[in-house]
């Protein structure tokens, strides 16, 4: 049966330029699609966040780019946590699937993966 899932996802920026945040959103969202397998008629909405370091160009702009054309999106920035990775990109992908909730992939790049160990990834 059909559901809709959440596939969580995290990256960082070297630098707060529109290239940066451009390409590793877009490296982070293909690795997404591609751990699990999903066709793009399939996403229902993707909402991206910042931390507030970034502000070079909207995370989500990299999946129209990638031809998201009717993907629901959304931004926001993150809470200003002290020791929280720096220029940091999240996103939260929904999915209608059929596959079970322990059956996706959540991936962290770019010294991301840490925050699996602070209770805010998987």
């Amino acid at each position: 049966m059909t559901k809709v899932r959440g596939i969580r996802g995290a990256t960082t920026a070297d630098t707060n330029t529109r290239d940066d945040v451009l390409g590793v959103t877009k490296a982070l969202l293909e690795k997404l699609i591609e751990a699990n397998n999903i066709d793009v008629d399939d996403l229902a909405a993707a909402f991206f966040t910042t931390t507030p370091d970034l502000n070079a160009e909207f995370p989500a702009a990299a999946a129209r780019l990638m031809g998201w054309t009717y993907v629901a999106l959304m931004g926001a920035s993150e809470i200003d946590v002290p020791d929280a990775p720096p220029r940091c990109i999240r996103v939260l992908i929904l999915v209608n699937t059929d596959k079970a909730a322990n059956q996706l992939t959540n991936i962290y790049l770019r010294g991301a993966e840490h925050l699996k160990s602070r209770g805010v990834g998987d």
